[in-house]
């Protein structure tokens, strides 16, 4: 039986949705409509895998960025000359040949040029743009679409230039904060399994030389380690696949939505996780207003910016609230989502007037708040993780030698 799902108010004009399972699109509607209630949305469920479609398009955009990938460094910097050359005077064909001439990145270059050559038969810099997404993205070429039609364009370029330098400090500050924990993770677990594998087995053939009987501790490490050695292939098989399960699982609308609930739930990385989310989504949502974008074309932008799937059903929820005249800060507060602050902010911003200046605000109270979080995380985390591996090391070192303390009566029973 066919799943739909469905959006619908009630008569006090709250909103609920959901899914039922009916024989037709017809039989939908008059479950929903036997109750007096509106349908805002009735759509079916395809129920079927849907990891094909999204997996294809992300693999494709994979190697498109794979194929043309560019520092963010070099990004800024172009972003930044050409607002400065614009302003001066040139125009965008020139201003973009010139930094072509002068770019050492040949992919870039390429690129570049290409834009250059677009321009010169007739399109516009987002279009040309638009043609390259693997080096622009979707946020890229709407503000430039947006500062063409407002003719601010480069005052837009500088906005942008200085969002991508704080992009790129909150990813490499929440990369760092991760980096460690996960290498010191693998690291253990490299060198136990080395232990088990390499070193544990030269000590097993030294105690049956000896033919002593081990200790139990050790005799349950032994059997440890030929289960390890034995098993050793399936093991690396069985992880490889449960990643690239993981990943696959991701790719798909309910299993990415689990893990990103999953990541923001996770007693130690979650809040970073949510603090960069909405950093990112504050100052997206501050330079698009300013450039005037409209409200609804800035939350789908701002939908695809987050990158995370829960956050993006509360800006589709709030999408739908803003289309049913919602202000901004109701519909971000009707999703039970966002933070207080941040509702505050916006809401304060509307009725002043100033909501691209308050979310900028916003945006950098939440980037603070990254910074803090990953200092109480680097001052917290390396050494009990420090103090983790030794314990494990003292552990596997203590056990391993332990019939040694044992060696007379040993050598008393092998002779």
């Amino acid at each position: 039986m066919p799943v739909f799902s469905y959006l619908i108010k009630d008569n006090a004009g709250s909103r609920r949705e959901g899914e039922l399972r009916a024989d037709s699109l017809d039989s939908a509607m008059q479950k929903l409509a036997a109750n007096n209630q509106i349908i805002v949305n009735l759509q079916e469920v395809d129920t079927s895998w849907d990891f094909i479609g999204p997996f294809i398009d992300e693999l494709n955009l994979s190697l498109e960025r794979l194929k043309n990938r560019i520092p963010l460094s070099s990004l800024v910097f172009f972003t930044r000359q050409l607002a400065t050359m614009y302003s001066a005077g040139l125009t965008l064909e020139r201003s973009i040949s010139g930094l072509a001439v002068e770019e050492k990145h040949r992919r870039f270059k390429k690129v570049l040029l290409n834009v250059s050559e677009n321009i010169r038969k007739g399109l516009s810099l987002s279009e040309s743009m638009k043609k390259h997404p693997g080096v622009f993205n979707n946020l890229y070429i709407a503000l430039t679409k947006a500062g063409e039609v407002s003719g601010n364009l480069n005052e837009i370029m500088i906005q942008l230039a200085i969002y991508l330098e704080n992009l790129d400090d909150v990813r490499r500050k929440v990369r760092s904060a991760m980096t460690y924990p996960i290498f010191m993770v693998v690291f253990l677990f490299a060198m136990m399994a080395g232990m088990f594998i390499w070193i544990i087995p030269q000590f097993t053939d030294v105690y049956a030389q000896l033919g002593a009987d081990l200790p139990a501790a050790t005799q349950t490490m032994v059997a440890i380690s030929e289960w390890v050695s034995f098993h050793f292939g399936t093991i690396l098989l069985s992880v490889f696949g449960f990643t690239f399960s993981i990943w696959l699982l991701s790719k798909t609308q309910r299993g990415g939505l689990i893990i990103d609930t999953i990541k923001l739930n996770s007693p130690v990385f979650g809040p970073l996780v949510e603090q960069s989310i909405l950093n990112k989504f504050s100052k997206t949502a501050g330079i698009l207003i300013a450039a005037g974008v409209p409200v609804i074309d800035s939350m789908k932008l701002m939908k695809k910016i987050v990158e995370n799937r829960v956050y993006e059903v509360a800006v589709m929820e709030a999408t739908e609230y803003i289309r049913d005249g919602f202000n901004i800060s109701t519909a971000l507060r009707r999703t039970e989502r966002f933070p207080s602050i941040l509702l505050q902010l916006t809401a304060t911003g509307e009725e002043t007037g100033e909501l691209a200046s308050l979310l900028d605000n916003a945006a950098d109270y939440y980037y603070k708040q990254v910074n803090a979080l990953v200092e109480r995380m680097t001052t917290l985390i390396e050494p009990l993780l420090i103090l983790m591996v030794g314990l494990v090391i003292a552990v596997m070192v203590i056990v391993t030698y332990l019939p040694v303390f044992y060696l007379g009566s040993a050598l008393q029973e092998g002779l």
